[in-house]
């Protein structure tokens, strides 16, 4: 599946994989297949919901409180994320250490 379909294609393909999924006839590896599929179509189509509303929050107001509408730039359309840290906890289990 393409970035470049229509957010409505994407999101009719979606509830095709929903739907083949639900009735149970495939394979695990066609299952798992179809699973990534939807996997990325979601993740596409919630950040094209998040741009339109990114965009749509754009509407200011002005000095005396009318709403206007403000020129933004695709950069401006872009959401910071702050990067996914993993943290390991290990436990030293060493028996020839004594307790105090």
């Amino acid at each position: 599946m393409s970035s470049k379909n229509s957010f409505e294609e994407s999101l009719t393909t979606l509830g095709k994989i929903v739907r083949e999924l639900e009735q149970g006839d495939l394979s695990l590896e066609e299952s798992l297949k179809l699973f990534e599929n939807g996997v990325k179509l979601s993740r596409e189509c919630q950040e094209r919901l998040s741009q339109a509303e990114r965009r749509i929050e754009v509407l200011l107001k002005d000095e005396e409180g009318n709403p206007t509408l403000q020129a933004i730039e695709k950069e401006d359309l872009r959401e910071e994320k702050a990067p996914k840290i993993k943290r390991r906890i290990v436990f030293d289990d060493d028996e020839d250490e004594t307790p105090f």
